[in-house]
């Protein structure tokens, strides 16, 4: 039987992870913290006997804290209930747990920058204070990773694709954005579509990076033999990322060796900025030894198209 190709990983499932880690870790610990202050209202149980006075630097410190009760209450309100919510959340798989566990880190620092005018400098605090950091950020993540692993392709959405057999649609995508302008241009034109794939680690954080370095250095990337013949279609349409402000390696080596086999050839540029980055066109005319026809510039951010626009 033959196996079903295997999955790329999803950064999303492992920022959620991480993200219910910390809701758990804060969560509970707010709520064994708040249960010791609501059982021992002097602070014999957190050995916090002697910290009272410094509560009085407080609005309303008079009526308020002269034990650990309202204290107890808040931690239980801000941090322990809420965090244990957002764990429940990420469990049950929705996406509101993502941006409420985001939230409730940024909320956890809040609650630490009070301490910090309350208390001396100490460990606790800023440990938690950092914590808090990791868990909003680890919020952030997972809501980016998921709004850009949802922008997916669903081929059977465009019957047109294939249809027009003197145009080809060429594209390499590491996130999927590129390739659903890909789909989306062969739909419009009913040209084929052919992806260009690399030889080496493109896919998830660790690709990030190494892609970045080829970005930066502004070398051409390995990619896996392509068996199209490009000098038998008409017109073709190269989709692109960006790079580090330039042309992405992939594809870079695409270009460099269908010089002079491409007749006419039309760009599709996608990236972050709201820039029109003709330096990469210019770059692609130069290497396929062509002048384009057009280029089009798409700025998509967390799944979103942002601006589309032709140079």
């Amino acid at each position: 039987m033959k196996r079903a190709p295997a999955l790329p990983p999803s950064r999303f499932r492992v920022a959620r992870v991480a993200l219910l880690f910390w809701c758990l870790f804060i969560g509970i610990g707010a709520v064994f913290g708040a249960a010791c202050m609501l059982i021992a209202p002097d602070g014999h149980l957190l050995q916090m006997q002697n910290m009272l006075p410094f509560f009085q630097v407080l609005p309303f410190a008079k009526y308020l804290f002269q034990d650990y009760v309202f204290s107890g209450i808040a931690l239980l309100c801000v941090n322990g209930i809420p965090n244990l919510i957002a764990a429940g959340l990420l469990l049950a798989k929705k996406r509101s747990g993502v941006v409420c566990g985001g939230l409730f880190g940024v909320t956890l620092m809040l609650w630490i920058c009070i301490q910090f005018v309350i208390f001396p400098m100490n460990v606790l605090s800023t440990s938690y204070f950092f914590f808090g950091l990791a868990q909003a950020a680890t919020g952030y993540a997972a809501w980016v990773f998921d709004k850009q692993e949802s922008f997916a392709v669903d081929p059977a959405a465009y019957p047109r694709v294939g249809t027009n057999k003197n145009e080809l649609v060429v594209y390499f995508s590491r996130l999927g954005y590129t390739k659903k302008l890909a789909y989306e241009t062969a739909e419009a034109s009913g040209a084929k579509v052919c992806e260009v794939l690399a030889d080496t680690l493109t896919a998830g954080t660790l690709g990030f990076w190494w892609c970045g370095r080829f970005g930066m250095n502004k070398w051409d990337m390995p990619i896996k033999p392509f068996t199209e013949d490009v000098s038998a279609y008409e017109k073709v349409t190269i989709c692109s990322p960006i790079w580090v402000f330039g042309l992405s390696a992939p594809m870079r080596a695409f270009c460099r060796a269908a010089n002079g086999k491409i007749k006419r050839a039309d760009y599709v540029l996608v990236h972050f900025q709201k820039a029109d980055y003709v330096n990469a066109a210019r770059e692609m005319d130069a290497l396929l030894g062509i002048t384009r026809e057009s280029v089009r510039s798409v700025c998509c951010r967390h799944g979103k198209r942002i601006q589309d626009h032709r140079l």
